[in-house]
């Protein structure tokens, strides 16, 4: 004899019933939420990692926070004793606003300060949460369809090809495709979907009473994200211009790196995830600094190698050279080496050096590309990388790195490094330095001012002692904007305030230099 159903209490879920729904459905409820939470959870993590670097602590933070709860929401699930179908939906709902506007509230949240770190703990806190309820509800309206062994091997089954899918998409199709902003959207649409199919699924579980205004609600939400869809583009322009503090004059996502250039009225500026990368008031000061140290001592440099430097900066400095034969410009991502064409004031600094008949491109990953076989020597190379603020960036400042380097280097080969702010971050500036001198290279260090950054580092490493005369080339005096003779020597003085501090050496199994990098902008900042 089965008891009677409180008044106002939902049925309890009973096999006829559920007949009537197809149990594949259900199960591809769990695939869908499974790939919408993951996804949600990879959001997070990546937004923290883009726009407060220290990538490691940013998604160990994230995951550990989503995880434990998750945990808190499948106890709380447990509170639930009666509605669980009505329950389940409204969680859906709650999921697919909180995950579908977690990214451009986070990207427009980041410009003001001290409000950030709250906003995204707060939001892995709550979605985690609902998420964690989603599964046991999700079982226990599953429950009188199967033995408990079924159950439970289907369910988890679902759900863990559902994070597989999560797993894949998201760096493979939907960042690179959508973009982080659009990405969020759309899962939210997704899980708004799936709530208001549930009121049609799950209709023997649920009361008429309250189930238009639950369909209403569902509604609402879908419109609500479907419209922001729409507007994704002015939403990520909206929270990247409050964030640069500039207008942004174009904007695109590609496999591997989010791109923006902004303008103001002295000039325009290039980001890469929110970091700056030049400012073409004075990036002229920056270049000459990279380029001629390396390149205004040797007789007749004619094969010349840059890794990094997909703006084709560096390379208008090397083309300079008349004796110039061949450039070999190594930078993994197209959307980079291809930017000039389209964004023409970029063409016009950069002189279009990356379409010279000279230059040659190469989309490959730099640490991948020095590992082959050298099939030419280069007189010189130009190392032109963002700052070491993950360990993708940091295992191309690594010793390994270096001593690969090495084999694509004529004898007499001299090359420079770009290694950040010895003034702010004079462990990383040195680090990088330490990290050249154990790849068995001679290091001269130099700094030069430029105003956008302020004092820069460089390196210079040969492959023998090199203490020669700096002078530039007779056919370049008078050319350049920044650099003259007496001050490419003054480069190579230090002040008291630079001098070298103890560090280790940066290799692959440990990447000190990426902690350095990471506690010491943190601190500046």
């Amino acid at each position: 004899m089965t008891e009677p159903t409180p008044a106002g209490a939902e049925p309890t879920p009973r096999s006829d019933s559920m007949n009537r729904a197809p149990l594949v459905l259900l199960y591809l409820n769990v695939l869908v939420i499974a790939t919408c939470g993951l996804v949600y959870e990879l959001l997070a993590g990546t937004l923290a990692s883009y726009l407060l670097g220290d990538t490691v602590t940013q998604f160990s933070l994230v995951i550990g926070l989503y995880l434990s709860a998750m945990g808190v929401g499948a106890w709380l699930s447990g509170f639930v004793t009666r509605g669980v179908a009505r329950c389940f939906i409204e969680v859906e709902l709650g999921v697919a606003l909180l995950g579908g506007l977690s990214a451009p509230l986070l990207f427009l949240v980041f410009a003001w300060d001290g409000v950030f770190q709250p906003t995204l703990y707060g939001l892995v806190g709550a979605i985690g949460t609902l998420v964690g309820l989603e599964l046991p509800l999700l079982m226990r309206l599953l429950r009188e369809q199967l033995d408990f062994n079924d159950l439970v091997s289907r369910v988890l089954t679902f759900d863990y090809l559902g994070a597989l899918a999560a797993s894949l998409l998201f760096p493979m199709f939907l960042v690179p495709r959508l973009g982080l902003v659009r990405t969020s959207l759309l899962c939210g649409l997704v899980n708004a979907a799936v709530a208001l199919w549930g009121t049609y699924l799950l209709r023997p579980l649920l009361s008429k009473r309250g189930l238009a205004g639950l369909r209403g609600r569902a509604c609402l939400v879908l419109g609500l994200l479907a419209i922001s869809l729409i507007k994704a583009d002015t939403l990520t322009k909206l929270a990247e211009e409050g964030t640069l503090e500039a207008e942004v004059v174009h904007a695109e996502s590609t496999p591997y790196q989010r791109i923006v250039l902004t303008r103001n009225q002295r000039g325009f500026q290039l980001f890469l995830n929110g970091h700056l990368q030049f400012n073409s008031v004075d990036e002229y000061r920056y270049h000459e600094a990279l380029v001629h140290p390396a390149l205004a001592p040797l007789q007749s440099p004619r094969r010349v190698l840059v890794l990094g430097g997909g703006d084709g900066l560096a390379v208008r400095e090397i083309l300079r050279y008349p004796s110039v034969e061949g450039v070999t410009l190594v930078d993994l991502d197209p959307g980079m080496t291809t930017l000039a064409e389209r964004f023409p004031p970029l063409r016009e600094l950069s002189g279009n050096s990356l379409r010279d008949p000279r230059v040659t491109v190469v989309n490959q990953d730099a640490f991948l590309w020095v590992g082959q076989a050298a099939e030419e020597r280069f007189d010189a190379a130009i190392i032109d990388f963002p700052d070491p603020g993950n360990f993708a960036v940091g295992k191309l400042y690594t010793r390994r790195f270096f001593q690969q380097l090495r084999a694509h280097l004529a004898p007499e080969a001299r090359v420079t490094v770009q290694c950040t702010s010895p003034l702010v971050a004079p462990r990383s500036y040195w680090c990088v330095v330490t990290t050249l001198e154990a790849a068995g290279f001679e290091v001269r260090p130099y700094q030069a001012s430029v105003p956008t950054f302020g004092i820069w580092g460089f390196a210079l490493a040969t492959t023998r002692p090199d203490e020669g005369p700096l002078k530039l080339p007779e056919e370049l005096a008078g050319s350049l904007r920044f650099l003259n003779d007496d001050v490419l020597r003054e480069l190579f003085v230090l002040p008291r305030d630079l001098q070298r501090v103890p560090v280790e050496v940066n290799q692959l199994n440990n990447q000190a230099l990426v902690r350095y990098y990471d506690e010491e902008w943190s601190s500046w900042r």
